[in-house]
């Protein structure tokens, strides 16, 4: 009991001290008689302030940052296979078997006549009346069936871009800048679409008028098309990346790492170039013009490199300058790529960005080898698209060893 005495007047004692005034009046007012409110006013307790744990929020916004990754890089995937679609389109020479272009979609020849009709407008352009007279409707429905596949992808890369881009946003999964992101990629696809069919226009003209013109389609918007499913690719990946796999902060406090930091980047440029210039060997079949490495020939440098007038014209519309133009850069890209590797031995950095770096160096071998092989054996098909989607493969551990190093900092000691 006198334990809870002391423990009351604890509690009291504080009041009463605090109210003397209303203890006098209460000391005067038992002499008097008078009779008041009670001396102590019950302690009213406020109910404690509820905080809403946001922990549940919290996971499911992360939850939908996964989701947008995820779906960002099954895009970025798509595309990647576009590219190679692409690739074999060109090597196979079925590019122009299409030569009616709709914004929905085609329709699928089902019956022989329909077929027919098919072939029937495919003979009334320079491909066929230059190059397949001789063409049946079967082999003609080979080089079809490769264009269409071609074109359908890309329209199936539009609808998974487009509905699961319209769900995140009503659902609130996207932040202003992933909407932003959202809206130059749809853009961009819907520009990609309508530059392939432009590109397919160049190899249907009435242009080809010399007897030793091959019909094809221009170098120039090849290389565009081609670039611009690269760009689509590397956005899409990258910001995949950001969203799936964080960059880790990193301070250094050597201008070394500072300095790789840079490479890298110059790297997946040179790396990008290189691509580009592939698109006019292609464009061009300039991989038939010398089949010999290293020597082009019997001359590092052959004779009849500059040979258009003006000088500028030989570096898109020489095929033996836009050979030699891709080797350079070939092996330049393989050499920097290489100096990386080695600098990276000696060279702090993220754990994940040795993964990538070492990635990189030895997909970058393996193109070279790739290139220097389908040259010797004047561009199989098979080879020559390894080739081409190794650079895609190549520029993706570029984009991977950027992003691993988006975050480093230099801090000087």
């Amino acid at each position: 009991m006198s334990s809870l005495l002391r423990a009351a007047c604890t509690v009291i004692t504080p009041h009463i001290r605090s109210n003397i005034t209303l203890v006098n009046r209460a000391v005067r007012d038992l002499s008097t008689g008078i009779v008041r409110k009670p001396l102590l006013q019950p302690i009213k307790f406020k109910p404690p302030t509820v905080r809403v744990c946001h922990s549940q929020t919290v996971a499911v916004t992360r939850g939908g940052e996964k989701a947008v990754g995820k779906w960002l890089i099954v895009c970025g995937g798509m595309v990647y296979l576009a590219v190679v679609l692409g690739g074999v389109t060109r090597l196979t020479e079925s590019g122009l078997s299409m030569v009616t272009w709709k914004l929905l979609g085609e329709k699928f020849p089902r019956t022989q006549a329909e077929w027919e009709e098919e072939f029937r407008l495919y003979q009334q352009y320079p491909e066929f009346k230059m190059k397949n007279q001789n063409m049946t409707v079967d082999e003609f429905r080979r080089i079809f069936w490769m264009e269409y596949m071609h074109r359908m992808w890309g329209r199936a890369i539009g609808a998974v871009f487009l509905l699961p881009a319209a769900y995140f946003w009503k659902k609130g999964h996207l932040n202003s800048t992933t909407k932003k992101f959202v809206l130059l990629m749809g853009t961009l696809i819907g520009c990609q679409g309508l530059m392939g069919w432009y590109m397919v226009k160049s190899g249907l003209e009435n242009r080809f008028d010399d007897v030793n013109d091959v019909p094809r389609v221009s170098q120039h918007r090849l290389a565009m098309h081609l670039g611009a499913a690269f760009v689509l690719y590397t956005l899409f990946l990258s910001q995949g990346l950001k969203k799936l796999l964080p960059a880790e902060e990193f301070a250094v406090a050597s201008m070394k790492t500072l300095r790789f930091k840079r490479f890298a980047y110059a790297a997946k440029g040179l790396i990008f170039l290189t691509a580009l210039s592939g698109a006019f060997v292609a464009g061009l079949d300039a991989g038939l013009v010398y089949n010999s490495f290293p020597k082009m020939g019997d001359n590092w440098v052959p004779d009849e490199i500059l040979a258009f007038r003006p000088l500028s014209k030989n570096i898109t519309e020489n095929p033996t300058t836009v050979q030699f133009n891709h080797r350079i850069l070939g092996v330049s890209t393989v050499t920097l790529v290489t100096a990386m590797w080695l600098l990276s031995r000696g060279t702090r950095l993220p754990r994940r960005a040795y993964w990538a770096m070492n990635s990189a160096a030895f997909i970058a071998w393996l193109q070279v080898t790739l290139g220097i092989t389908t040259l010797l054996t004047h561009v199989p098909v098979s080879l020559a698209a390894a080739h081409q989607s190794g650079s895609l493969l190549l520029l993706s551990f570029a984009v991977w060893l950027c992003h691993e190093l988006r975050f480093l900092k230099y801090l000087p000691k």
